[in-house]
C-alpha cells in the first residue's frame, strides 16, 4: 500500500528538498575541489558520500524528534545556525591563515615560517576525515528542520524522502567538486585563501537565515 503513496508529487518534493538542502554542501564541495585540483576519484566519492549521508540523516533525526521530543528539539533548533556558523568559520579561518602564511613565505623567501607546519602546496589537498565530518555536520544541520515539514509522513515515506535527498546531494556535490577542481587549476596560489573566505561567508549566510527565519 505504501507504494501507492509514492506519487510523482512526493518524488518531486523530495528532489526539491534535496536541491535546496544541498546548496551549502555544493558550495563547500567547490571549496574542497579548489583546494585540491588533482583530487582522485576515490576522494571525490568519499566527500560527496559524507555530505549525502548527513543530508539524509538529519531530516530523519528531525522527523524522529518531532514524534518523540518535540519540545526539546524546538528549544535547541534556534541555536543550530550558530553552530554551523562557528564550525564553518573555524575551518575557513584556518584555511585563510594557512594560505596567507604560505603566500608570505613564497613572497619573502622566508621558509622558516613554514618549517614546523606544512605549506600550502602540501596542505591544500590534506582534507582530513575529521574536517570532512565537521563540514558534513555544519552544512546539514539546517536539514533537521525538514523533520517538521515531513512530520505527517510515515516512517517509510520519510526514509524514501531521505534517500532521494541523499542521491540529489551526491550528484550536486560531485558537480561542485569537479567545478572546484577546474577553478583550482587556474588560481592555485590563492585557492586556499579564497576557499576559506567562502566557507566563512557560507557560515554567515546560514546564521543570517537562522536569525531571520
Amino acid at each position: 500500500m505504501w507504494c501507492a503513496k509514492m506519487t510523482a508529487a512526493f518524488i518531486l518534493n523530495s528532489i526539491l528538498f534535496g536541491v535546496g538542502l544541498a546548496m551549502d554542501a555544493f558550495s563547500v564541495s567547490v571549496v574542497n575541489g579548489i583546494a585540491d585540483p588533482k583530487m582522485r576519484l576515490r576522494k571525490v566519492m568519499l566527500i560527496s558520500g559524507v555530505f549525502a549521508f548527513f543530508q539524509a540523516l538529519n531530516p530523519l533525526l528531525g522527523y524522529l524528534a518531532v514524534h518523540t521530543v518535540v519540545e526539546y528539539f524546538s528549544a535547541i533548533s534556534r541555536f543550530l545556525p550558530l553552530v554551523s556558523f562557528l564550525l564553518l568559520s573555524y575551518i575557513g579561518g584556518h584555511m585563510v591563515y594557512s594560505g596567507a602564511r604560505c603566500m608570505c613565505c613564497k613572497n619573502c623567501g622566508n621558509l622558516d615560517m613554514c618549517k614546523d607546519k606544512p605549506c600550502l602546496s602540501d596542505e591544500a589537498g590534506n582534507l582530513t576525515f575529521k574536517t570532512l565530518i565537521i563540514q558534513g555536520i555544519a552544512t546539514s544541520i539546517d536539514a533537521l528542520s525538514v523533520g517538521f515539514t515531513i512530520a505527517d509522513y510515515t516512517m517509510v515515506q520519510a526514509s524514501v524522502c531521505a534517500a532521494i535527498i541523499a542521491a540529489v546531494t551526491l550528484i550536486i556535490c560531485l558537480i561542485g567538486l569537479k567545478a572546484g577542481n577546474r577553478i583550482g587549476r587556474l588560481f592555485a596560489d590563492r585557492a586556499q585563501i579564497a576557499g576559506g573566505i567562502v566557507l566563512i561567508l557560507i557560515g554567515i549566510e546560514i546564521l543570517v537565515k537562522g536569525i531571520i527565519a
